[in-house]
């Protein structure tokens, strides 16, 4: 049964090092069993104010230099690693993905935060051959990068450490300040990165939290023009949003997805079948690069289907803080409710249940479904849950086209032994990244990862980002 929400830990709004507590609370849940994790401070419209204002004064008088960044973010990822196992809890029990998938979580952080340190020393400028221009024989020029100010970043519920890591890390790294949202539903975590910071040695008002709904915070923080750039991860009608009201202020958006996977007559079919289950169905299939389309060639269709299933067979559902577990709960009952709502109706238009399809609670039975078109949301839409759907083709081009038809460019993935189909696929495929006999959900934290179409605007990973959070800054010196 839930806890007492009364008896649960109170967690404040942190502005300028401070912990403030409000008037008004909302309440994190264990995704699993219901129970009151910690009761959060919701901001008012004057907080967002007094965040802000801090950060940009941070930022105004910032003294730290490039090697001091390093040393702070390099000891946090240090600092991380210690408290790999408390952090992985937390994640466990807030999102409700697996202890397993949560610890990977955790490493994937202790990476980014590593390679955000690296980044602090490394960022550069070029110099400018001016002096080969017609009347600029005797001046020089050169090109710095200049951090843009106050961050405002929003970051989504499925990977909440890591990402916010991938906004916080690259921000710090090249010499802003940020205002941090994260999701409601997975705050707690935020509270372990603002402590492993602090200790690490990062000022006050460099780093600032503030806590509630998108509608409200995320709005505000829209809203003050001293914000200098948004970074937010989530759907794509609020990325949208976003970008509409933002300004001239730049945005770097890391919407959604409904990645396509093909599987060629010619691939190596085990490790297909495995790898899109395996990454089909982590996280509950919350992720925005989960495999969710697999198109395979009809040669092969029933055999890989036969594999596909025999493979989800052998998943277990529980307790996520069971380390046998291999799918948890979705984010909230609403979720499965809708997700099962989108499994119905495609069965309803024709679609065929191989495997799964059956809901408890919070929990959806890791799901396979043949006989989908293009037409079924299940197919066009992002599900975010753990559904796959499964296409036939007779021709590597028109699956090639298939993947293609999506508003979606992400990610997307092809198995395939032959080098010519698999670079046909490269340059054919409309999506941001490409992977090679591996599912589309392959991602390392040090490349640079972001999509096209309604998939959003710019590349994360901390070399990339903080391209993004930097300006050239040109320089002309007439000798």
């Amino acid at each position: 049964m839930p806890t007492d929400q009364t008896t649960a830990e109170r967690k404040g709004l942190i502005i300028g090092g401070q912990e403030i507590f409000t008037d008004s609370e909302f309440a994190v849940l264990d995704k699993y069993t219901g129970e009151v994790i910690a009761n959060v401070a919701k901001a008012s419209k004057e907080h967002i104010h007094q965040a802000v204002s801090i950060a940009q004064k941070t930022f105004d008088q910032d003294q730290l230099t490039p090697y001091q960044r390093y040393e702070i973010l390099k000891r946090a990822a240090e600092i991380l690693k210690e408290r790999k196992e408390k952090v992985a809890l937390t994640l466990s029990r807030e999102v409700g993905k697996t202890i397993t998938d949560a610890r990977g979580e955790v490493d994937r952080a202790i990476q980014t935060l590593t390679l955000s340190s690296e980044e602090a020393k490394r960022i550069d400028g070029e110099v400018i051959p001016i002096s080969a221009s017609p009347g600029a024989e005797n001046r020089m020029g050169y090109a710095v990068r200049a951090p843009l100010g106050v961050i405002g970043a929003i970051t989504p519920f499925n990977f909440p450490f890591n990402l916010a890591c991938h906004k916080v890390g690259p921000a710090i790294a090249s010499g802003n300040t940020v205002v941090w949202k994260p999701a409601s539903n997975t705050a707690t975590s935020a509270y372990h990165l603002i402590d492993i910071l602090q200790e690490a040695g990062l000022p006050s008002g460099y780093i600032n939290l503030v806590c509630g709904s998108g509608s409200e915070v995320g709005q505000w923080l829209l809203e003050d023009e001293r914000i200098a750039k948004y970074t937010f991860t989530g759907s794509a009608e609020v990325g949208r949003h976003i970008k509409e009201n933002s300004g001239l202020r730049p945005v770097s958006l890391e919407l959604g997805n409904n990645s396509p996977n093909i599987v060629h007559h010619d691939a190596d079919l085990d490790l297909a079948a495995k790898m899109c289950v395996l990454k089909g169905f982590n996280t509950a299939g919350q992720a925005c690069i989960s495999v969710q389309r697999i198109l395979v060639h009809s040669q092969v269709y029933d055999q890989f289907l036969d594999k596909l299933k025999a493979e989800t067979e052998l998943l277990k559902i529980g307790n996520p803080l069971d380390a046998e577990t291999n799918i948890g709960p979705l984010i909230s009952k609403k979720e499965a409710d809708r997700v099962m709502a989108w499994i119905n109706e495609a069965v309803s238009q024709g679609a065929k249940v191989v495997i799964g399809g059956k809901q408890d609670g919070a929990i959806i039975t890791p799901t396979i479904l043949s006989d989908v078109n293009h037409e079924m949301k299940v197919v066009c839409q992002e599900i975010f849950g753990p559904v796959i759907t499964v296409m036939p083709f007779e021709d590597i081009d028109d699956a090639i086209e298939q993947a293609n038809h999506s508003n979606y460019g992400l990610q997307s993935g092809i198995f395939t032994t032959n080098i010519n189909t698999a670079m046909k696929a490269v340059k054919k495929f409309r999506t941001g990244g490409v992977i090679i006999n591996d599912a589309s959900t392959f991602r390392a934290d040090a490349m640079p990862y972001g999509g096209i179409k309604d998939s959003g605007i710019g590349k994360e990973g901390p070399r990339y980002a903080i391209e993004e959070m930097t300006f050239l800054k040109t320089v002309i010196i007439n000798l």
